[in-house]
């Protein structure tokens, strides 16, 4: 069999525990808990996830990535105004500026920004689904994601969506974002979280009257949101089992 290509060209595509961690960061399924700590990350992606080094994005990645078009490698550098694809069994975890995200399989994903700071100040995610976390921004720093049935406001915080034709699902995992339906602007929602405290279903058509709804937590994990937080050289605001990692708690 062939190599997945990676920062070492040493992992082998029967390592079991590589496909674990590919099946768990495609689908989104990451199960955590008592005794996931750095060091457990560590053994799943070859190394500890920590603060990447400057010019440099790429983390992790499997299969079909691209980005404007053009197969990525560990050495691709992705900027604010990139498009990022991924395909089938596929994902990308790696940092921009002040974020960083996960991006699952057969997702695409447009970056912009406005003015000299290399920040993300908006994203369009098309298909797929994307975890994300931006560091803590001032009012005039706002970023914001446009989905089909969605625009949503962001500041400082960590968030999960993932979008079909019908409806975008969206979990303020920690911060302040403003959450509004695409179809009608009128409908709209300030959420502060501290904890995936209201995930929500933004419809395409209306349920009852709303096209913001309550939706269940699903597809993410705390594990997936330390690991990119680390990639800033952040750690997340809140207590995970068996994590020993020192870095600085970010503020939101």
């Amino acid at each position: 069999m062939g190599k997945i290509a990676g920062k070492s060209g040493k992992d082998d595509i029967n390592d079991p525990r590589r496909e674990f961690l590919v099946r768990m960061l495609t689908t989104g399924a990451f199960v955590g808990g008592t005794g996931w700590n750095f060091d457990a990350l560590a053994s799943w992606f070859g190394r500890t996830p920590s603060k990447m080094p400057e010019g440099k994005s790429i983390f992790d990645m499997k299969g079909q990535v691209l980005v404007d078009g053009y197969p990525a490698s560990y050495g691709t550098v992705i900027t604010a105004e990139n498009k990022v694809t991924t395909g089938p069994n596929s994902y990308l975890v790696a940092a921009v500026g002040d974020g960083a995200f996960i991006i699952r399989e057969n997702s695409e994903l447009h970056l912009g920004t406005t003015g000299k700071k290399l920040l993300v100040r908006s994203m369009q995610l098309v298909t797929g689904g994307l975890l994300t976390v931006f560091g803590h921004r001032g009012s005039d720093e706002m970023a914001n994601i446009a989905t089909p049935t969605a625009t949503i406001g962001i500041r400082g915080t960590g968030f999960y969506t993932e979008v079909d034709p019908e409806k975008t699902y969206f979990c303020t995992c920690y911060g302040l974002t403003q959450v509004a339906s695409a179809i009608d602007k009128k409908e709209a929602q300030r959420i502060a979280s501290q904890h995936h405290d209201a995930p929500k279903y933004i419809l395409a058509n209306p349920d009852s009257g709303k096209r913001i709804v309550p939706a269940p937590f699903i597809n993410h994990t705390d594990l997936e949101l330390m690991t990119i937080e680390a990639l800033c050289g952040r750690k997340v605001p809140f207590a995970i089992p068996g994590d020993d990692y020192e870095g600085p708690r970010r503020n939101y």
